[in-house]
């Protein structure tokens, strides 16, 4: 800010000109003393700059609503909505949410430091603020077949873009563990620079919570449980509630936050759906869902703004007062979060859950347009031998959480080959390599999808999104894989050799290149088309597949050369010894 600002600013707030828009007559939430102000609030150039009796060039009447902090998303892939940043910012804005902190990662392990730069780039048309951390584990873990790796050398140089603040989800516990020379540079690099550091500490021990802190990673979005959350605060980390469209762990966190503790925790959705952002909302879901839980609505509130900016060193949001910026909502019921009008720098950017910015549309490099490339697929490529003596290793899912369970089932079988059992719900699955068209494809049986017939496939497939598909018969999951290839990406539902509907992804297999209502009502047709398959669980069964490949989540996993055992960190064979 020049001098000539500085001081009209000052003038501003010392009353002796008029702001450029004040807001009157409402109730402030003070998120640092935990009460309401009756006062109004000036804002001068995107910031404010007063509380108290101000006159505006522009004033708004409240009328008695509530004028509060705009939420903060700690932990998103902005990916997982399938749309860029700046239709993403449509989904999420209407909801009260002004900031978020990605992690790209998702299009990194496709397409590399250019997919990284594409966001960045995208963001930058977004009313919404869009802060980064880099992806850390690119792969996830080293015998991953992504698109790209990314070692400490390649991140460097993105440090001295403004908008990132650290280094993302860091996995790989193994390579921490082991102190393994280049993960050891990422992490000393982002301390260098003097950025946070955020963890993935899924199922971990607390030798392993000692381990993580000494290498200074700050936060973690995994945790599942009341006692996880508690075991790492004492640690002196900040811990997330998530609430996302497969893991929804806000209900079983909640417990451990107390008046003593809650600034230690934020909200965030980490993976959600475009349909399930726009129907259910974002961090206002869960701010309205603790309070109903009980916890009182200030800290609530708390835990939704200051608390996320204070941990990214975000030094100007999360708050109304004087020298933050102008992100704020008026909301008229605190308890049910009913969002009026939203303002992001001062500007108004939602009215009664209608965004206001035009938004460009997108223009991805063609480098970023042709991502999807596996091998020719047959009916005969996907048998699965097996023999009637030995139980079989089967994925068990469990709805609505990114960990599994690992069951040994009696076996299957006609003639030798695994025949799937949709009375037992034990279904095949198959992963294929879809970026360098390597011939290597990962077989493995699943249950709890409750797909009666047909066929589900997609490239979302955390983290290093190969080509994944789950189904009843050998003929629908071919076609589902050829369906994906000829569209460049995409999701599918497949039935008695038809494609019932086809969402596609073309850039880089992971987002749409059309406007969010188009996706909203290409993923709602999805939905409409699972039913014909049988399909009637309370879960999204596509999100639920696509993290069956992400080999860091206990307890199996499935991988481009088979069955992986996360705690154990080894592959497993279809049948056991």
């Amino acid at each position: 800010m020049d001098k000539e600002l500085f001081r009209h600013q000052i003038e501003v707030a010392a009353r002796r000109k008029k702001a450029k828009l004040v807001v009157k007559h409402s109730k402030v939430m003070d998120v640092f003393n935990q009460e309401w102000i009756h006062a109004d609030v000036a804002v001068e150039n995107g910031k404010i700059v007063g509380i108290g009796e101000y006159e505006g060039e522009r004033e708004i009447d409240a009328a008695g609503q509530m004028l509060v902090p705009g939420f903060i998303d700690g932990h998103v892939h902005i990916e997982s909505s399938m749309v860029t940043p700046a239709e993403f910012s449509k989904a999420v804005v209407p909801h009260g949410v002004t900031s978020v902190v990605t992690d790209p990662h998702e299009i990194a392990n496709v397409s590399g430091i250019a997919g990284i730069r594409f966001m960045l780039e995208e963001a930058r048309k977004a009313a919404l603020n869009i802060y980064f951390m880099l992806p850390s584990c690119v792969p996830a873990v080293s015998f991953e077949r992504s698109g790209a790796t990314l070692k400490a050398k390649d991140l460097k140089p993105l440090y001295q873009e403004e908008e990132v603040l650290g280094l993302a989800e860091v996995m790989d516990y193994v390579s921490v563990e082991q102190a393994e020379d280049d993960m050891l540079q990422k992490l000393l690099d982002a301390q260098h620079e003097r950025k946070l550091i955020d963890g993935h500490l899924a199922g971990l021990t607390d030798r392993l919570i000692n381990v993580y802190r000494t290498a200074n990673v700050q936060t973690d979005h995994e945790v599942t449980t009341a006692e996880e959350a508690l075991e790492r605060v004492k640690r002196g980390m900040y811990v997330m509630l998530r609430e996302g469209s497969v893991a929804k762990n806000v209900k079983n966190v909640l417990p451990a936050v107390n008046g003593k503790n809650a600034r230690r925790f934020f909200f965030c959705t980490d993976d959600k759906h475009l349909d399930d952002l726009m129907a259910q909302g974002s961090i206002d879901e869960q701010v309205r869902m603790s309070i109903k839980e009980g916890l009182d609505p200030f800290i609530a509130y708390q835990m939704g703004s200051l608390n996320a900016a204070e941990c990214f060193g975000l030094k100007t949001k999360g708050a109304i007062a004087p020298g933050f910026d102008a992100d704020f909502m008026l909301i008229s019921d605190l308890h049910q979060v009913h969002i009026t009008s939203v303002f992001i720098a001062g500007e108004l950017v939602a009215e009664h859950g209608d965004y206001q910015p035009n938004v460009e549309k997108v223009t991805p490099s063609p480098a970023l347009l042709n991502s999807v490339h596996p091998v020719d697929i047959h009916e005969q490529d996907l048998a699965l031998p097996i023999t009637d003596l030995q139980k079989m290793n089967v994925i068990r899912i469990i709805p609505n959480q990114l960990e599994t369970k690992l069951e040994q089932v009696s076996p299957s079988a006609m003639n030798g080959q695994f025949v799937t059992d949709p009375e037992r719900d034990l279904l095949k699955m198959v992963l294929v390599e879809r970026h360098q068209g390597l011939d290597e494809m990962g077989i493995g049986i699943v249950s709890g999808f409750g797909i009666k017939s047909g066929a589900i496939a997609t490239t979302v497939a955390h983290d290093s999104h190969n080509l994944i598909a789950v189904g009843t018969n050998d003929k629908d999951m071919t076609k589902a894989i050829e369906t994906l290839k000829e569209a460049g990406g995409g999701l599918t539902v497949v039935k008695d050799g038809q494609s019932l509907h086809t969402l596609p992804l073309p850039i880089s297999g992971l987002l749409s290149d059309q406007s969010a209502q188009t996706v909203n009502e290409s993923l709602h047709a999805l939905h409409n088309a699972l039913k014909e398959t049988g399909f009637t669980l309370d879960f999204n069964p596509f999100l639920t597949l696509s993290f069956l490949a992400l080999p860091v989540i206990p307890d199996v996993k499935m991988t481009t050369m088979g069955l992986f055992d996360v705690r154990s960190f080894r592959h497993l064979p279809i049948q056991s010894t």
